[in-house]
């Protein structure tokens, strides 16, 4: 379908009687078919699944080996679901940036890869994509064991979206132009659009694979060269990832892949002189410090998708059951953990009081437990500096006396699980409608008219996103133009689609990633003037 969508998981869920989605059904490997009971006794994390997977990539990726540590340290990377140790990890610092932005270099500046025809380039970039496919349990079982998301997640959404996004980037290699440009003499004026060099990216820990395509594809289609920083918490995939793109024959040093902490590691990659781009994924405050770090040193030019607390505003006259449904997607998708989850819910207040309650009964339905569980809706969070503050939410929550309608506690004994939290007369200073949370904690807001919620809507520092739930199409263009975010979904929500541009205004981020906006990221223009010598016309 040309929409991949994570609302796919959804979408075949929204019988008003909350029943678990029919995605789940599809059937995975065998090894995934338990199923678990719902919300109260999801804590049959207790009797986990063994991972389908064996881990092969720990160390890093430099000039096309896969190598340890300059310093011989490495560091562990935990499972989600208990806290436990899954591998150790070669723990990159400034001395590996170096060594891997001198191999980017020497790729761009003598390898092979810039000089490629585009359609050579391209080609890799589908071999690629064929490849995920063809290790895509593997791949979402990495993902899920690292990360703590629904293995029918990975599997079912985020991989095909995954080889999707490289099959869209393989497709714009050789279609990438300059113009001809009408002069006032005579001149032949051509622009060219060239590869801007060695490319730095830094990718989040919520969504390793998608966010490795996001920066990944539009850099390689636009011939650069690239040096990867994974999150700490979750460099997996990415390490595995990369060796499929060597499979598919990408020459060495041009794609490069460190492990290892932000003050280290990321730190070296966004002050480093010979880097010329810089894209950074993560909260507004660390995308602070990297804009600060890129222009101390060599200004070069940042893309940044940061932080959000997106108003999701359901009006009078919507379809209550529906609207319910997408809310509490746009908000406990992914656990919580979604730098634009619906985290305001904003309703009508004459259908206030019956959204709160059904609401609550389907965040009571929610089936949370072991991610590789079949039927699993939500797992744990990432670890527990994440885990502690969202239950530090939470009990600011009670504090500022909201109503707590359900959860608000751990889930279980062991790993990071939180109960599906919701809560109403939730108040626009408090701070659960302030801070993102990133987690699954719904507040539940009330707004009188159109004028009332725009003005609420758009007084936060953030603007990624906004979805509008309406049946009026004047109400939706009314609110459309008028909220101040980067996307707005109409009656849906978490719409992604290759070709779809994402970002966001104010303190959201710098750019767009996506679509043919996101090539702009990766490329220079330089205009060439020539003189005409008795020209035939200008």
């Amino acid at each position: 379908m040309a929409a991949r969508r994570l609302s796919v998981l959804l979408s075949r869920s929204l019988s008003v009687s909350g029943s678990a989605s029919l995605l789940l059904s599809r059937g995975a490997t065998s090894c995934l078919g338990r199923s678990i009971s719902r919300f109260s006794t999801a804590s049959a994390a207790e009797e986990l699944i063994t991972p389908p997977v064996q881990i092969t990539y720990t160390q890093n990726l430099i000039n096309g080996q896969f190598v340890d540590a300059a310093s011989g340290k490495s560091f562990p990377t935990y499972d989600p679901r208990t806290g436990e140790v899954i591998a150790h990890v070669a723990e990159g610092d400034a001395e590996d940036i170096n060594r891997a932005v001198a191999a980017a270099r020497k790729a761009f500046d003598e390898g092979p890869w810039p000089k490629m025809t585009a359609y050579e380039r391209s080609r890799i970039l589908l071999r690629f994509a064929d490849l995920v496919e063809k290790n895509t349990e593997e791949l979402a079982a990495l993902e899920t064991w690292n990360n703590g998301k629904p293995y029918e997640q990975a599997a079912q959404a985020e991989l095909p979206m995954l080889a999707r996004l490289f099959r869209y980037y393989a497709g714009w290699a050789d279609k990438i132009h300059g113009l001809t440009v009408p002069a006032d003499g005579d001149y032949h004026v051509q622009t060219l659009h060239e590869p801007i060099g060695v490319a730095g990216q830094i990718i989040p820990w919520n969504f390793p694979l998608l966010m490795f395509a996001w920066k990944v594809g539009p850099a390689l289609a636009c011939g650069n060269t690239i040096v990867l920083k994974t999150a700490e918490q979750t460099p997996l995939t990415a390490l595995y990832a990369a060796n499929l793109f060597h499979e598919a024959g990408l020459p060495p040093g041009v794609l490069n892949i460190v492990s290892g902490f932000g003050p280290t590691a990321g730190a070296a990659l966004a002050s480093h002189m010979d880097v010329d781009k810089l894209a950074f994924t993560g909260s507004t405050d660390t995308g602070k410090v990297v804009l600060e770090l890129a222009a101390r040193s060599n200004l070069k030019p940042v893309t940044l998708e940061l932080g959000g607390k997106s108003p999701f505003i359901v009006c009078e006259d919507a379809d209550i059951d529906r609207a319910v449904e997408i809310a509490h997607f746009a908000l406990f998708f992914n656990q919580g953990q979604c730098c634009c989850a619906g985290s305001r819910t904003y309703v009508h207040e004459r259908i206030y009081d019956e959204f709160i309650e059904k609401s609550k009964a389907r965040a009571t339905r929610r089936v949370v437990g072991d991610p590789f569980k079949k039927g699993v809706e939500q797992g744990p969070q990432i670890d527990a500096e994440q885990f502690d503050k969202v239950l530090r939410y939470i009990r600011s929550g009670l504090q500022s006396n909201a109503t707590l309608e359900c959860g608000g506690d751990r889930l279980g004994s062991k790993g990071y699980f939180i109960q599906p939290t919701v809560f109403s007369n939730v108040q626009d200073d408090m701070l659960i409608a302030k801070d993102e949370i990133f987690g699954p904690v719904q507040s539940i807001l009330k707004f009188k008219d159109i004028d009332d919620v725009i003005r609420r809507a758009n007084t936060t520092r953030y603007g990624l996103a906004a979805g509008v739930f309406t049946r009026s199409l004047d109400t939706a263009n009314t609110l459309t133009r008028a909220l101040r975010a980067g996307t707005v979904w109409v009656n849906c929500f978490d719409v992604f689609d290759a070709a779809i541009p994402f970002g966001g205004y104010k303190m959201s981020g710098i750019g767009r990633e996506k679509g043919i906006y996101s090539l702009h990221n990766y490329l220079q223009v330089k205009a060439v003037v020539t003189p005409l010598k008795k020209a035939a016309w200008l």
